[in-house]
């Protein structure tokens, strides 16, 4: 799960020389400023000329993991310490209040990946999200760029307000992942308390940064979200623990259907691109449902997901030496669940199952996790200790045990 991919020299230089860029943009908003700047910790620095025609807000942060691994039969033992996120944020509004934007940059070696189709080199990929937002009614807003797509609650979730180190095995084999298009939003009540959030979107399905013509065909995906008991305090919807200790219980339940259509990956937005060794590329039409749920209460929580991706047909790539590129197809249940102390210590628990459709065709593997998590929030999710102790199941593998200490700073 924790693999790095080492770019080439001149590949990082350019990075590093937009990144240097974008900081003394910013710094010079900054000294410049005549009108409000905001600073407080974990919130980023805001600042908001005198006539108010925009906003920018940066922040920063990064994760730094130390992660073991003892296998069973063999009795080995290996270990690594890495930056598993490091990360640069731009949001705040344009022109008017209604239209707002976010810029995400990934800067660790596990934010990068080739996006060039041909995948015949290494092509830096630093952009997470370049979105714009209008909010044109009360209850529609439209989405236009690159971000996460509705998919199932984990992964919409933050990666810096997680409830345990990472996410888990549903999420690393189904989940959507990001993409480039459109997104419509619409939000109405429902009775006397209950709200009902759906979103349509249409995007590229090959995922974020390509920077060729489309090689397959488009991606639409619904996403429905219905609180019955009203709003969370501080969209705790969407963040892991009961951080705002609800005074009353609250609910959220959501739906999601995708469908890529002539997708070319192995998981539509992500994976290898399915295609034989003499350059055919191959193309399935992936559809993928999730079901998920949160519940918070005075401190404890709860959330389930259940997700599922299937393909129109069985086929897949078989090279010249043998191996093969497979879709990954097939079903996992994820459930967790976590009770936050007074002290603003958390003890949680994770079990998950995946489990392929057909061990001939699928690319995924029957396996199962079981995790028991220790947390201490410092300030939030923006300073916090987390820790987590894994036994995992592997069908195809030896069975192991994992354990995750990181530290996540967030200012």
């Amino acid at each position: 799960m924790l693999h790095c991919r080492n770019g080439n020299p001149k590949g990082s230089s350019t990075q590093i020389r937009v990144l240097v860029l974008l900081v003394f943009l910013f710094g010079g908003l900054v000294v410049n400023a005549q009108h409000h700047t905001e600073a407080s910790f974990g919130k980023g620095i805001k600042f908001t000329p005198a006539d108010s025609s925009f906003s920018i807000k940066f922040s920063t942060r990064f994760q730094t993991l130390y992660r073991g691994d003892y296998t069973i039969d063999s009795k080995d033992y290996s270990d690594r310490l890495l930056i598993r996120r490091a990360r640069l944020k731009f949001d705040g509004f344009v022109a008017d209040p209604s239209l707002t934007y976010k810029i995400e940059l990934g800067i660790s070696n596990r934010d990068h990946g080739g996006g060039n189709i041909a995948e015949t080199g290494f092509t830096p990929r630093i952009i997470l999200d370049a979105v714009v937002k209008w909010q044109a009614t009360e209850h529609w807003s439209i989405w236009f760029g690159q971000t996460k797509l509705p998919g199932n609650r984990e992964r919409v979730i933050s990666s810096q307000k997680m409830q345990f180190v990472d996410r888990s095995l549903l999420n690393a084999t189904l989940n959507l992942d990001r993409d480039i298009g459109v997104q419509f939003w619409h939000t109405n009540n429902v009775g006397k308390d209950g709200v009902l959030r759906k979103g349509l979107s249409v995007s590229m399905g090959e995922g974020r940064d390509i920077i060729a013509s489309n090689a397959g065909g488009y991606d639409f995906t619904f996403r429905m979200d219905y609180l019955p008991f009203g709003d969370f305090k501080g969209k705790g919807d969407y963040f892991g623990a009961d951080l705002a200790r609800e005074p009353k219980p609250k609910l959220a339940v959501g739906f999601t259907y995708d469908r890529n259509v002539d997708a070319v990956r192995q998981r539509g937005q992500l994976g290898r691109y399915v295609r034989l060794s003499d350059g055919t590329q191959l193309t399935n039409t992936l559809s993928t449902v999730f079901i998920d749920a949160m519940l918070k209460y005075q401190g404890w929580s709860f959330m389930g997901e259940y997700g599922n991706k299937n393909g129109a047909s069985n086929e897949f790539a078989v090279l010249d030496d043998g191996g093969t590129i497979k879709y990954v197809t097939g079903s996992s249940i994820n459930l967790q669940s976590g009770y936050l102390f007074k002290n603003n210590y958390e003890v949680a628990l994770r079990y998950t199952s995946t489990k392929p459709d057909n061990a001939e065709f699928s690319g995924l593997i029957n396996q199962q996790m079981y995790t028991l998590g220790f947390s201490k929030y410092i300030v939030g999710h923006s300073l916090k200790l987390q820790s987590d102790i894994s036994y995992w199941e592997i069908a195809t593998a030896s069975n192991r045990w994992v354990f995750e200490f990181q530290v996540e700073v967030s200012l």
